[in-house]
């Protein structure tokens, strides 16, 4: 190649890159993937709880709290780990404590005929329209005293409450 032609082909790219639009990007091919990955912000329920225990009202601050209509949680399914319906909502309840329950009908048999459990919103996750126990294992519901309504404010479905969110 001679001095002048580069420099003419020089030249050429020059004008070219003068000439093109600021905006303009080269095409990506179809096998070249972009990949996004996201972290967590916590860790899944029981990884690493010997080591680092954290309380579980801690861990539903984490779980970014959204404001639910208590009248749109009642009869909603209660799932486990393996996705199987473990109870219903029934009512949810203030205690005198000032702690938000959800009672649910906990039963071995998907749900039905169950009897009714307490169990803390902070156990649980709202996964669209269904609720997943989260911090709350079924040998927990089936252990749990069946609930008998002391001292316990029944919510109204027009109010409002705080249930942390989920993802699968």
């Amino acid at each position: 190649m001679t001095i002048s032609f580069m420099k003419a082909l020089l030249a050429l790219g020059l004008a070219t890159a003068l000439v093109a639009p600021s905006n303009a990007t080269t095409p990506v091919a179809a096998t070249d993937a972009v990949f996004g990955a996201a972290q967590a912000m916590i860790p899944p329920t029981g990884m690493n709880d010997a080591e680092k225990p954290m309380p579980m009202e801690e861990r539903t601050q984490r779980r970014f709290p959204q404001p639910v209509r208590v009248g749109d949680l009642i009869g909603l399914p209660v799932l486990d780990d393996n996705d199987s319906t473990i109870g219903f909502v029934r009512q949810v309840v203030r205690t005198s404590e000032g702690k938000i329950k959800l009672i649910v009908s906990y039963s071995r048999w998907f749900g039905w005929f169950g009897q009714p459990v307490a169990v803390p919103i902070e156990a649980v996750i709202i996964l669209g329209r269904q609720l997943a126990s989260v911090d709350m294992a079924p040998s927990e519901y089936a252990a749990a005293p069946t609930w008998q309504e002391k001292d316990a404010l029944i919510l109204q479905n027009g109010e409002t409450i705080l249930v942390g969110l989920g993802r699968r």
